[in-house]
């Protein structure tokens, strides 16, 4: 097995490089604990050793840390540009998006992600696989002709482009597509990789190669030390369709690969659902961190309801704070345009806002130190009706000043427009 030196390897060795340093920096903690974490696995940083000489600003994502919120951004074959991309990497990063997804599917590929880590000084994600289709539609094939050699050359290309994670969609396997030929889903597989791959599968008869040459993906990622992002290519799509035997199969899957991971040296953390209701949120939870061994969590949302277009920002808020609650480290955001279409730039500052707004809430239910300082603050300043201090602390303060300025309060006492005489802090 070759080698190549990784946070994790750092780690083992019982050494606390920089990025650890810096991580136990922004998350008070002492810095031997981020590195107790990361030789455990509970704790990655993604940090490719080429964004890192670019000028990433890594952050940890785990126990212990705050909860980390990804803003998915990315060029389509039928909308958008570069010039709107970037636009929508400063928007979320402004906003407060502690990392990026480019998730292009249109376009130059590569010099699209290129332009997009030039701009983005937090860690980077993407799809591979994405990337690989594309290669076999230049040729003129149909999707499911790719080769295996598409498939490893577009995760070497995104590991040598500077991709801080990955999304690999190795756990999908012919026994998992079994299992879904057996109970057909109400709402079927809504994840593009994931589709992609039980295409391929299904034509060409044989295994998924990210599956079988796993040790070949695990060493390419750990020469730059890229964190491999479990891909959950049978993720739910619908309600009905959570917790379904298929998807339990694949996160077993999962967590034995990131086993196989880790034992290599690399960083890994698990991707998770999709459509979840409510109820069932915390025992899936409970599920994926038994299966993975504590490996740190990524989900989409959950969402906690089907019939919300337009508003699955709030849906996916719901789910993303009791999923935070209950185990889940990094929550990827849902803009208003989910279902929908290609997301604005307005629409990302409102899925980041959301997002913010679960991940800190989780933050306090779980106790993290100092989460409830920050609400404590505000509590304060709406009491003395200190409005530069509650503008000033305000989680989103443009949109806070702005609504403020519409109706001022009144000059004399600060009394806002809600209770006017009936204010009920005038006389406290």
């Amino acid at each position: 097995m070759p080698h190549f030196s990784t946070q994790r390897t750092e780690a083992l060795a019982g050494r606390i490089t920089s990025e650890m340093q810096l991580v136990a920096e922004q998350e008070f903690l002492p810095p031997e604990t981020v590195r107790e974490e990361v030789a455990r696995g509970r704790l990655v940083i993604p940090a490719n050793k080429v964004h890192l000489e670019k000028g990433l600003v890594s952050s940890g994502i785990g126990i212990s840390c705050r909860t980390k919120i990804n803003a998915n951004l990315g060029n389509s074959p039928i909308s958008g540009d570069l010039g709107c991309e970037l636009a929508k990497v400063h928007c979320a990063i402004h906003y407060g998006a502690d990392t990026v997804m480019d998730l292009s599917t249109g376009g130059d590929l590569r010099a699209i992600r290129r332009r997009i880590r030039e701009a983005c000084p937090v860690s980077l994600g993407s799809v591979p696989l994405y990337e690989a289709g594309r290669m076999a539609l230049a040729r003129g094939k149909a999707l499911a002709d790719l080769t295996e050699a598409d498939m490893m050359e577009a995760l070497r290309l995104h590991v040598a482009d500077g991709v801080d994670f990955v999304t690999v969609h190795c756990g999908v396997t012919r026994q998992s597509a079994a299992y879904l030929a057996e109970s057909p889903r109400l709402g079927g597989v809504t994840s593009r990789g994931g589709s992609l791959m039980l295409r391929w599968m299904a034509a060409h008869g044989r295994e998924n190669p990210l599956f079988a040459r796993f040790e070949e993906v695990v060493d390419l990622c750990r020469e730059r030390d890229v964190t491999l992002s479990l891909g959950d290519a049978l993720r739910p799509g619908a309600l009905a369709d959570a917790g379904d035997r298929a998807q339990v199969d694949e996160l077993y899957a999962l967590g034995a690969l990131a086993r196989r991971a880790a034992a290599r040296g690399a960083q890994v953390m698990i991707e998770g659902p999709g459509h979840v209701p409510y109820d069932q949120i915390p025992a899936q939870m409970r599920l994926q961190k038994a299966a993975c061994g504590g490996a740190p969590f990524y989900v989409l949302g959950p969402l906690v309801t089907d019939v919300a277009p337009g508003w699955d920002h709030v849906t996916a808020a719901i789910g993303g704070t009791l999923a935070a609650t209950h185990g889940a480290n990094f929550l990827c955001y849902v803009t208003p345009a989910e279902h929908l279409r290609l997301p604005t730039a307005e629409d990302v500052h409102a899925g980041v806002v959301a997002m913010r707004i679960a991940a800190h809430a989780a933050d306090v239910a779980n106790g993290l130190p100092g989460a409830r300082d920050w609400d404590d603050r505000m509590s304060a300043a709406r009491r003395a009706r200190d409005w530069r201090a509650m503008l000033g602390l305000a989680l989103d303060p443009a949109t806070a000043c702005r609504r403020h300025a519409e109706c001022p309060p009144d000059a004399a006492d600060g009394r806002c427009t809600m209770c006017g005489e009936l204010c009920a802090l005038i006389n406290d």
